[in-house]
């Protein structure tokens, strides 16, 4: 029988082929060897709880999984927080569960806000230490709740489950950390080469014989991708100090190099915008163009001091050249000062990547006069985080009320289940279609737990007998929970798994018991998906949106009180992170979309270093007009952020009025720049002269 061919000649792979089929199955080295390494982990923990005599040994199993990663220095700030968090939860719980024993209703309350509080405080903080207080929250459910009943036995329960816990986190460290570590050094050194080689792709467009028509031919994409390596950066170095290799002794270096490339972006942006506007106002003069093509040098990470002298030294005397007009002359001031920023900033970013490269190689690294900024630079939306903790509050007292008017005997999993998945998903826009993802996977793993418990456990004599019944169905699910595209339901299946053998008393359980549990466990997994969908789940025009008013007010706080270099950097930071939050969140609207909001945020970007850079040189200004301008700007801002319309066309005069005042007088470069940078972001159309 002859073969159907595509159009080029080649036999299309049919659906049902064998590579297809075993391609799920078919686990590559890294993730068998996280599997494995987690397995041992586990079934370390497994063992020292039996031999301790602890009542619940399958908690240790459970954390060792939960904490585990492929990379070692992760499992590391993994375990800190994990135990932090526990000592905190468990605190909570010792505190609150005795003393609040007696009236069921007030207790539900309090621990139902202590769950919401931590949850809040969690989420404003996008580090990995946002880990430690969710966990604090949500132990508190896990540990307090099945207690309610026995508050007698709280302290020493409760002992014994941190020591559960620690035997877990102490295990997950010591495999994942002795038996073939995995270095974060690889990954944040990739990340940081790509974002350095965006940043030096940008600067040879700028930088070629005609660099407006280069630069156009950039799509904004790459801007996009520079923005979302900045954020990655920061967030993969709050695991350097955990790491296993020397890259934990040049934190303070990465700490400097992310924020050099962070104050790169806008300067490159406003460079490009102000070729725009020379070109657009009669062409690039041959000098600029001619000091663009012959010095490019210092663009090489081993370039010589003098190559670098003399490109700032060309780039300095633009400011120098033939200008027709005061506008021309303004913009040829610009230029020179922004161009002289970009030849100290690249040349600070090669020596620290210079200087990081010394550090893990073991050499003392040289010491740098530029320090790490140590503000919080990551956007934040406190509205979203109270949403969200408001939607763990009413699921859990929902789930607790629900347990006190029925007097389930295994109530208790309800506000638990209700606690951990308001917590898990928070970080989601829109948590509802992940919850129900997970839901799904704990329904699959329902037979396999009642084998577990019901078949295997009594069956197994002693432990290596336990280890051989067990070991198949971790070691699979291990692999799964490697692979990104199927961790969400790995993580389900094991959390459906092992969290029963957690719950359950192995020695005593039933099918009775082990039904009522799970059936709780999916109630208050119901009542989490639903109040979570009526109070928390958004839609990602509602997150842009939010997104965009808080740069607005951060404009607004920059244009009202005066400020120093580090607000510059900590606002070009949060600018960065909401470039790169934006794009996915636009992504349905199409790609026209995404360049509008990018166009949009660059302008912004470039807005907050010129009102920045305004307020630290505005004693060199008329006192009076430019009072006046910043705090009309405020007030449009604040207006615009409340989502008013505003009018900005009155700001113009004043802008343009202190601009010709700047450019007549020979004020300083950094005075003009700003202004310069004002007008072009405020009114990018405006006409290219200044009145008088």
């Amino acid at each position: 029988m002859q073969m159907i061919r595509n159009k080029d000649g080649a036999t299309p792979t049919p659906s049902w082929s064998l590579e297809r089929l075993i391609a799920p199955v078919r686990f590559s080295r890294q993730e068998w060897q996280f599997s494995l390494k987690s397995f041992a982990a586990a079934m370390l923990a497994l063992y020292l709880s039996s031999r301790f005599g602890l009542p619940r040994p399958f908690w240790a199993v459970m954390t060792a999984y939960i904490v585990a990663h492929p990379i070692a220095g992760n499992v590391r700030s993994k375990a800190l927080y994990r135990l932090l968090g526990t000592f905190l939860g468990c605190a909570a719980t010792v505190m609150l569960i005795p003393s609040l024993s007696g009236s069921p209703e007030i207790l539900s309350l309090a621990m139902s806000l202590w769950v919401g509080l931590c949850l809040y405080l969690s989420l404003l903080d996008r580090s990995a230490r946002s880990y430690l207080l969710m966990l604090a929250g949500y132990s508190a459910a896990l540990i307090g709740f099945p207690l309610v009943e026995a508050p007698a036995a709280m302290f020493d329960t409760a002992i014994t489950r941190v020591t559960e816990i620690a035997l877990g986190i102490s295990c997950a460290c010591l495999i994942h950390g002795s038996a073939l570590p995995v270095s974060l050094a690889p990954s944040i050194l990739g990340v940081m080469d790509r974002a350095l080689s965006d940043a030096r792709q940008w600067l040879h467009d700028l930088f070629l014989t005609k660099p407006v028509k280069a630069t156009q031919k950039r799509t904004l994409a790459d801007r996009q991708q520079l923005a979302l390596d900045i954020t990655q950066l920061r967030l993969l170095s709050t695991h350097v100090p955990f790491d296993s290799t020397n890259l934990r002794w040049t934190g303070s270096s990465i700490d400097a190099l992310q924020d050099r490339i962070a104050a790169l972006m806008p300067t490159l942006s406003a460079v490009e915008d102000r070729l725009e506007a020379m070109d657009a106002a009669g062409g690039l003069p041959d000098d600029i163009t001619s000091a663009f093509a012959l010095h490019t040098e210092w663009l090489d990470p081993d370039a010589p001091r003098a190559s670098i002298d003399e490109a700032r030294a060309a780039f300095a005397a633009v400011a120098d050249g033939p200008a027709p007009t005061p506008w021309i002359r303004a913009l040829r001031i610009d230029l020179a000062t922004r161009m002289g920023d970009l030849v100290t900033d690249w040349h600070a970013c090669t020596e620290l990547r210079r200087s990081i490269d010394e550090g893990i190689a073991g050499n003392v690294a040289p010491k740098h006069r530029t320090k790490a900024m140590r503000r919080r630079v990551l956007h934040l939306d406190r509205g979203l985080a109270m949403r969200s903790a408001i939607a763990a509050v009413l699921s859990t007292v929902m789930s607790c009320a629900l347990w006190i008017a029925t007097g389930w005997p295994s109530g208790s999993a309800i506000a638990m289940s209700a606690a951990v998945f308001c917590s898990f998903f928070a970080t989601m826009d829109d948590p509802v279609p992940a919850m129900h993802k997970f839901i799904v996977a704990l329904l699959w793993s329902l037979p396999v737990s009642a084998f577990c418990v019901l078949g295997v456990m009594p069956l197994a004599r002693d432990f290596g007998m336990l280890v051989l019944c067990i070991a198949p169905l971790f070691l699979v699910i291990g692999c799964y929970m490697a692979r990104p595209a199927s961790s969400l339901n790995a993580l389900g299946m094991f959390f459906g798994v092992a969290g029963t053998l957690a719950l359950q008393d192995t020695a005593t359980a039933d099918l009775v018991s082990f039904i009522s549990t799970n059936l709780a466990l999916f109630v208050g997994a119901a009542i989490a998906a639903r109040v979570t969908a009526l109070m928390r789940s958004v839609g990602p025009d509602w997150t842009a949106e939010r997104i965009r008013r808080s740069t607005w007010k951060d404009l607004a706080k920059l244009a009202s009180h005066p400020h120093d270099t580090s607000s510059r950097d900590a606002y070009a930071g949060r600018m960065l992170d909401r470039i790169s939050l934006l794009a996915p969140r636009l992504a349905p609207h199409g790609p026209e979309a995404i360049e509008v909001a990018a166009v949009h945020a660059l302008r912004e970007l470039r807005m907050g270093a010129d009102i920045v850079a305004l307020q630290l040189h505005r004693e060199r200004l008329p006192v009076e007009p430019t009072s006046r301008l910043l705090r009309e700007l405020a007030l449009m801002l604040q207006t615009q952020a409340a989502g008013a319309p505003s009018r900005v066309e009155s700001l113009l005069p004043q802008v343009d009025r202190l601009l010709l005042n700047a450019v007549t007088e020979k004020a300083d470069r950094p005075v003009i720049a700003a202004l310069v940078g004002l007008r072009r972001n405020l009114f990018p159309s405006a006409p290219a002269t200044l009145p008088p």
